[in-house]
């Protein structure tokens, strides 16, 4: 038998193709971010999809186009009922939009006078002040008009391609996966089937936790804000448990509608004051107990790699690359894994009582030979 070459390419090098390849994935990602980001979602929406889909095909006998049309019906069913929800709510609550402007004339003239008596500015300058910015405002008003128009199509255009991507995958899951294994040779058919196959769980398991967490935040906040009587707590434990799941910005952007809310309607500052450390406190206890154990436990990322993670997918695709950072480096750490070569680099990506994991494909083993 021949002994396998030696590789022998040196180190610089190597890094220089590492980099090369690391600077050409991000300039791709940017430049074809309205593609690529639709298309990642899509595929996380499938693999939820797919056990649904099966069913329809196992139980119900129908072929693959129908199933994967009803699976995708389903998903969209629900979607549209939580922004239906959602929406009901806010309609609700233009019903107290005279008080509103209540309260804001109110807390406006009590700022007014603070601000006098503080930094000795009368009045008129005030109002001069505000009629200046006032003015600024208006006149920009038909760009910021354009943009939020530009911004409702976009978002529009991405749920469209979402789930047209979502319906081709699921409708062509199994030419994806012959193209996969056409890649390799006949040895490596089966490293693709347990990639493919531990993506799926990984993944599937991820987004039912990210679920979870969402749904027992909301209940938390449904109670005690239930308990505290503040109006349109349905409203408020949606709001906090959406925003959420966005790391880092959500808590802050939740905390702020939510006590803008509570101002809105009750004005009472004891409301406001409890509503933010109602908030807090569920947002330490999601943080430290809900989300190592309910998601953190479904993919074995440690904290720096996702930190990391979070703040390069902002810089490349915003908003919905802090979504899509923790299953896409879930996705390479399970790529990494599976390759010999890559090995070291899912251990970067992992903890470190993860490192036994990685014996499941060891190298092979010498013989002992038999002592007489």
């Amino acid at each position: 038998m021949g002994l396998a070459k030696k590789d022998t390419t040196p180190f610089l090098q190597k890094l220089a193709y590492v980099l090369i390849c690391c600077i050409a994935i991000g300039f791709i990602a940017v430049i074809a971010s309205e593609i690529i980001i639709p298309l990642v979602f899509a595929l996380l929406i499938s693999i939820l999809l797919l056990p649904i889909a099966q069913r329809f095909e196992r139980k119900l006998k129908f072929s693959r186009g129908p199933a994967s049309f009803c699976a995708l019906i389903l998903f969209a069913a629900g979607f549209v009922l939580i922004i239906y929800l959602i929406g009901s709510q806010i309609s609700n609550l233009t019903n107290d939009w005279p008080l509103f402007k209540n309260q804001l004339h109110t807390s406006f003239t009590d700022l007014q006078n603070w601000v006098a008596a503080t930094f000795h500015m009368n009045l008129e300058k005030q109002k001069a002040y505000i009629n200046n910015a006032t003015s600024k405002a208006v006149s920009s008003g038909s760009s910021v008009i354009g943009s939020t128009l530009l911004s409702v199509s976009s978002m529009l255009l991405f749920t469209v391609l979402t789930l047209i991507y979502t319906f081709f995958l699921l409708l062509y899951r199994g030419v994806l996966l012959k193209f996969l294994m056409a890649l390799v040779n006949d040895e490596g058919n089966s490293v693709v089937h347990d990639v493919v196959s531990n993506i799926q769980l990984v993944i599937r398991k991820y987004i039912l936790g990210l679920l979870l967490e969402m749904l027992i935040v909301a209940s938390l906040c449904w109670l005690a804000f239930g308990i505290l009587g503040v109006k349109y707590f349905i409203l408020l434990g949606l709001i906090t448990a959406l925003f959420n799941i966005v790391p880092y910005v959500g808590i802050f952007t939740a905390l702020l509608l939510s006590a803008l809310i509570t101002f809105a309607t009750t004005g009472a500052s004891a409301h406001l004051l409890l509503v933010i450390i109602t908030i807090v406190l569920i947002h330490l206890i999601d943080s430290n107990i809900l989300l190592p154990f309910i998601v953190g436990s479904k993919v074995s990322i440690n904290a720096m790699v996702t930190v990391i993670g979070v703040v390069a997918g902002e810089m490349l695709w915003g908003i919905p690359g802090m979504f899509l950072s923790v299953p896409v480096i879930a996705m390479l750490k399970i790529i990494c894994d599976r390759i010999e070569t890559l090995k070291p680099w899912a251990i970067l990506l992992g903890h470190e009582k993860e490192e036994k994991k990685l014996k499941r494909f060891p190298t092979r083993k010498k013989k002992t030979v038999k002592q007489a």
